[in-house]
């Protein structure tokens, strides 16, 4: 599988639009080569770098999506903001929000990680509160492929 986005390419700073100090709205994303036994689709976006004294190996969760069609294939800009694909469910990222939460680091280059899961399975409805890792235990065994799209993001 392959993810991609009009805004930025792999391993490229992610447009301030998509930011805490911008618009904070979700950026467009396409993806293809989902597997033929694809029955829904997962992502992740999240941030491996986020300093948490009390947490130093924290990883910060930006966006849970779940259950989307595995013949849809993108998201528009601001997806996150409008409603999203009908059979799709949102977890909280780590704001305590549902939806997408754009880069907002702290200190220093932050690394920001869109992953799109393939899976064999269409998740049951974790909930309005969701997190990361119930995600992660649903989709637990059910993966098929994976596809990853890295940005960057420094506060000015």
């Amino acid at each position: 599988m392959e993810l991609t986005s009009a805004s930025f390419a792999h391993g490229e700073s992610i447009p301030v639009r998509h930011t805490c100090d911008g618009a904070n709205s979700s950026p467009p994303l396409a993806w293809s080569g989902v597997p033929d036994g694809a029955k829904s689709l997962a992502l992740i976006v999240d941030d491996p770098d986020a300093p948490d004294p009390a947490a130093p190996r924290r990883v910060w969760v930006h966006w849970l999506l779940y259950n989307i069609a595995p013949a849809l294939t993108s998201l528009p800009e601001g997806g996150a903001r409008s409603p999203t694909p009908r059979e799709a469910r949102e977890g909280l990222n780590d704001s305590g929000d549902p939806g997408y939460e754009g880069p907002c680091p702290p200190i220093g280059r932050h690394r920001y990680y869109h992953r799109l899961f393939a899976l064999d399975a269409i998740l049951p409805d974790l909930g309005p509160r969701a997190s990361r890792r119930d995600l992660d235990a649903a989709m637990r065994g059910h993966v098929l492929d994976q596809a990853e799209l890295m940005g960057t993001y420094a506060r000015r």
